[in-house]
């Protein structure tokens, strides 16, 4: 298995088509006040490994950080425990404020 990986524009495409995602923040709490995507669910990257069974391996599940990395290592880590339908959202929440959602703050 892999990690996929998806644009901050494929990413507001499936939102917009209504598709079932799990949008996973894995950025820690005072970053998730600050700036997130609609919906989303913070779980801290430290976190993930104690609330995996807060997840549904059947989800697809999208993983968000700042700038694509701490959502890339947790995105491992899930591919690592079984779950199959994975995608890291490249850029992470910067470039969704850049490419999809310019109301969302950047920092």
């Amino acid at each position: 298995m892999f990690v996929k990986q998806l644009s901050a524009i494929e990413l507001k495409n499936k939102i917009l088509q209504q598709e079932s995602l799990f949008l996973l923040d894995v950025r820690e709490p005072h970053e998730f006040k600050y700036a997130n995507i609609a919906h989303s669910i913070l779980i801290p990257l430290n976190q993930i490994p104690n609330r995996l069974n807060e997840l549904d391996k059947d989800d697809e599940i999208v993983v968000i950080c700042h700038h694509g990395m701490r959502s890339q290592q947790a995105a491992n880590y899930l591919v690592q425990s079984g779950f199959k339908n994975i995608a890291n959202l490249t850029g992470g929440i910067d470039a969704w404020s850049c490419n999809s959602d310019s109301s969302v703050r950047r920092y």
